[in-house]
């Protein structure tokens, strides 16, 4: 018999199908994929209107873990980087867009004759489907 066709000891059932250690993948940072989530979610939320105030939490929150991702992207074996610069984008998009909703709807209320208009409009619609 040769040495050749003998497993060596100590070498499992398994020991052809264990990968070779080769250099380990960079992983994606989690801040970063969490980012981009709570952005997406926050501009869907605040373009809604109705979730406008949920949707301007979660772009703060965005905002928060894009720039943690950011931080964590510069680490060795940690990526990401274009993950988080999306996430932070639409957060602060979000949070943008949120805030400005907020202040048309504070002016708009805050005009009596604007919100005289539009009562006067909403019985004319009414008065038009009686």
């Amino acid at each position: 018999m040769t040495a050749s066709s003998e497993p060596a000891p100590g070498a499992g059932r398994n020991a052809a199908t264990r990968p070779a250690a080769g250099p380990t993948r960079a992983k994606t940072s989690a801040a970063a994929t969490f980012a981009l989530v709570f952005g997406v979610a926050a501009l869907l939320s605040v373009l809604t209107a109705i979730l406008a105030s949920v949707g301007l939490v979660l772009g703060i929150i965005g905002v928060i873990l894009g720039i943690v991702g950011l931080r964590m992207s510069q680490r060795p074996g940690v990526t990401g980087r274009g993950v988080a610069i999306g996430g932070l984008v639409l957060s602060v998009l979000a949070v943008l867009l949120g805030l400005a909703l907020a202040a048309g709807i504070s002016t708009f209320v805050n005009n009596k004759q604007a919100v005289d208009r539009l009562e006067k409009r909403v019985s004319d619609l009414r008065d038009k489907l009686d």
